[in-house]
């Protein structure tokens, strides 16, 4: 039989432990929490976005410049492949407004008990508090336990223990050096999904932080000229921005902050009123109204975007009719850098592609296997991250398969 050890009880872990349990090899599922699944459920906290329903070719097209290498995994187990699984799971999901799908009740932690349930009935065998060390002499795995170092045989290693997002919950990139001294190309680490730092008055963050601004659409220029423009809301912090549509666009931010050390931010304040009719509107004499009123008369600007807009903006600024128009269509926020990459929703970089094979196995160290966060790629919040998590640990689950039959088969020499 064949034995498999995997390290990582997240979603790309558990789908290879649970997809190589049902090929029939002994699976031995190693994390280094006190339990499996913790940021799953983070994630599930708000409404677990399992995928989305939206052509699978925008779909695909979501992973940027590593649609190619996610474009057969993905198809392999794609979004209607996991509703069926869910399913199976008895959980029922359903589509929802923005095309995005989620379990019937929204939460994330009775799916992942439905989960552990089928996969414990399978004979997996869950060891907690076991972090991977690397190995010894002899190739075998070295974990530190509570009760010390245990080491660890087995015919195929599937690593998924997750990037360095959120590290309280047991993604903290142990990994990088330990595969780095075996000669594993890593792209660097970088927060994705994430905040960025504004330098807003005192008066601004300590009125307005914790605060929505709903309905703006954003415009963000790509390295390749190209201009992105996603439209939604975000959310005021102390810090800067956060929420929604700036993760949409957070990798072209994060990259142009890269290059030029900021980024421009171009928000919409009424992506739904043309600028010819806002300046019209705002030409009518304000009298002896408040430029606060006469805003929200006239252009339905008010609370926080009102607030944004005297941060921004000079004072004569609010005198001019189509200065202002100009500006309530295209205010520019300054971002000076990115939140830390402990707080990002995932991870951008990790194990190079061109470092594995097909299989997802590494070139350089046969029968060792990587999924999840942990590869180099990256994606926007929407379902796209966790469908490609659990892909890829199926994906890896059957090039460990595959490699172990050829293995055995080989002509030794």
């Amino acid at each position: 039989m064949m034995k498999v050890a995997v390290v990582g009880g997240g979603p790309a872990g558990l789908m290879a432990a649970e997809t190589a349990a049902a090929g029939g090899a002994q699976v031995d599922l190693y994390d280094a929490m006190p339990s499996v699944g913790r940021k799953f459920l983070l994630a599930g906290k708000g409404g677990l976005n399992l995928t989305h329903a939206e052509p699978l070719e925008t779909f695909l097209s979501r992973y940027g410049s590593r649609r190619a290498q996610l474009t057969p995994i993905v198809r392999s187990f794609g979004p209607d492949a996991i509703r069926e699984w869910a399913s199976g799971l008895g959980i029922r999901t359903f589509i929802g407004t923005s095309r995005r799908i989620f379990p019937a009740d929204m939460k994330a932690a009775p799916l992942l008990r439905a989960w552990l349930r089928r996969l414990r009935q399978s004979d997996i065998r869950f060891h907690v508090r076991h972090r991977w060390t690397g190995w010894d002499e002899g190739e075998t795995l070295l974990f530190q336990t509570p009760t010390g170092e245990h080491s660890v045989h087995a015919d195929a290693v599937i690593l998924a223990p997750g990037g360095a997002s959120w590290p309280k919950l047991g993604a903290d990139a142990s990994w990088v050096p330990l595969l780095h001294d075996r000669g594993v190309e890593i792209a660097p680490l970088r927060p994705a999904n994430c905040g960025f730092d504004v330098e807003w008055s005192v008066y601004f963050k300590t009125r307005f932080a914790g605060q929505p601004v709903k309905s703006v659409a954003l415009f963000v220029t790509t390295r390749d000229g190209a201009i992105q423009r996603r439209q939604g809301e975000f959310v005021i912090t102390e810090t800067g921005v956060e929420g929604g549509v700036i993760y949409a666009v957070s990798s072209a931010l994060r990259d142009e902050i890269e290059r030029e050390g900021r980024a421009v931010l171009t928000v919409d304040l009424t992506p739904d009123r043309d600028q010819v009719r806002l300046e019209h509107d705002l030409s009518c004499p304000q009298g002896k109204r408040t430029i606060a009123t006469h805003l929200r008369r006239y252009a339905g600007i008010s609370g926080v975007k009102s607030a944004l807009l005297r941060e921004v903006l000079p004072r004569e600024a609010f005198a001019d009719p189509a200065a202002l128009a100009a500006a309530i269509k295209s205010l520019p926020l300054v971002l000076r850098g990115t939140r830390p990459l402990s707080e990002a929703i995932s991870t951008a970089g990790g194990v190079r592609f061109e470092d594995l094979d097909e299989r997802l196995m590494l070139r350089g160290i046969p029968g060792l296997f990587c999924a999840g966060e942990m590869l180099d790629w990256e994606a926007p919040t929407g379902g796209y991250l966790l469908t490609a998590c659990l892909a890829t640990g199926r994906w890896a689950r059957a090039g460990a398969l595959k490699w172990f039959m050829e293995s055995r088969t080989r002509p030794r020499t």
